[in-house]
């Protein structure tokens, strides 16, 4: 339903135009509990059914209901509450279809009171992160966990997070469908009953919320980039002397600390004066406390928080530190050899050394991987390769989403023609 076709029933322009304005409003709020909720949503009605795919479906039919009935009713007081409740009853449709039969008895709702407050909660802060460690079970696949927890308790799309994995986006599509397969037929259970589970789980957990924040960054404060803050803070209060949970609670909060609104700009081109000193002093806080944890070691985490604090100490000495970033993305590959930590190492030898060993750096197997592309770009410029740099750029053009890093990319292509 539309605003157009809201206004052709009506008397005169006045009718119209409050009729557009519910229009407005009933998006308004979708679109906020969208944001702002959906993973807890889906946790809510995935709990005891155990079938992600029909939680997903049911809550996507609840937001169509909503949005065509909402201009006419009104926003209801708990829009969540309210979404729970069609979206179960859409759950108990299938359920009574004579496709599906299941002995899994039906809750009741009250879309007055929040459905997420009978849950338990007093388990775990969050319900979110209540079903990041679910879906973090033995019995899913490894591969397909974080992804999983991305798309269907974070609310990520299989493009974003295919992008992220610098797989193709048919490739993690697929691999969603399978894991939610797995998990129907093997009724993993959307329950944490013991945080004994939770050690073993970790790792995931980590990486999800890692990833939330890594797809978000140049996202506003009040978008999932806060929310990836919020659930890190969280689990690593929760967890209390975990030294990776407090460290990806420093790596997310220092990286929000740069994040600044406008045109892209990479990092080491800032204006330090544009950064949030707050959030700086915060992040270092949680970087402390994960130096002072009893770990030996750093781990990847705190490794890459303290590259965050080297680049942020810059509004303090003016200068980056290149040495110091080089020791510690040595020691980043050497504990996490991901491509992104290699194509950073490359980058930064391009400094440390010259554009050449840069080049010689750099890993293989980035052909879907954006800034793989984008740092070959860069280092074949200051190589003074102009040709081969253009034919680089042109690819990370392509393979960039975010509009902001394609007109900058764009304009480095200009520059080195």
């Amino acid at each position: 339903m539309d605003a157009e076709r809201l206004s052709t029933g009506g008397a005169g322009g006045s009718r119209a135009s409050d009729a557009a304005a519910s229009v407005t409003d009933a998006r308004a709020a979708a679109e906020h509990a969208a944001r702002t909720s959906y993973g807890r949503l889906v946790a809510v009605l995935a709990v005891g059914t155990g079938d992600l795919a029909l939680a997903e479906d049911a809550l996507a039919d609840a937001f169509i209901t909503a949005l065509e009935r909402w201009p006419y009713t009104g926003v209801p007081t708990n829009p969540d509450g309210w979404l729970i409740t069609v979206a179960r009853n859409r759950q108990r449709d299938v359920w009574k279809s004579s496709a599906v039969r299941t002995n899994v008895p039906l809750v009741g709702t009250d879309a007055a009171s929040d459905p997420l407050d009978g849950l338990d909660p007093l388990r775990i802060p969050d319900r979110r992160l209540e079903l990041l460690f679910t879906c973090a079970h033995p019995a899913i696949d490894p591969a397909a966990r974080t992804p999983l927890m991305l798309q269907a308790v974070l609310g990520f799309d299989a493009a974003q997070i295919a992008a992220a994995y610098a797989v193709p986006a048919p490739t993690m599509a697929q691999r969603l469908v399978r894991a939610k397969r797995r998990i129907a037929r093997a009724r993993v259970p959307f329950v944490i009953t013991d945080r004994r589970a939770m050690p073993e789980r970790l790792p995931a957990v980590l990486e999800a919320v890692y990833g939330c924040a890594a797809i978000t960054w140049r996202d506003d404060a009040s978008s999932l980039a806060g929310e990836a803050k919020y659930l890190a803070v969280t689990l690593a209060s929760l967890l209390e002397r975990e030294p990776e949970g407090w460290a990806l609670a420093a790596l997310v909060t220092l990286s929000l600390a740069r994040r600044r609104p406008g045109p892209y700009l990479p990092l080491e081109e800032q204006d330090p004066a544009s950064w949030d000193a707050q959030l700086i002093d915060e992040g270092e806080t949680y970087l402390r406390r994960a130096a002072t944890s009893g770990r030996r070691a750093p781990g990847r985490f705190e490794l890459e928080a303290a590259i965050q604090a080297v680049h942020l100490d810059r509004r303090r000495t003016g200068a980056i530190d290149w040495d110091a970033l080089r020791q510690l993305y040595t020691a980043l590959v050497a504990v996490a050899p991901s491509l992104g930590s290699q194509v950073a190492l490359a980058a930064v030898i391009g400094r440390t050394d010259d554009a050449h060993a840069g080049l010689a750096a750099l890993p293989a197997g980035g052909d879907h991987f954006q800034p793989w592309w984008a740092t070959r770009a860069d280092l074949l410029a200051r190589a003074g390769r102009v040709a081969e740099a253009s034919v680089a750029y042109e690819r990370a053009i392509e393979l960039t989403d975010d509009a902001a890093v394609r007109e900058y990319l764009e304009g480095r292509r200009g520059q080195s023609r």
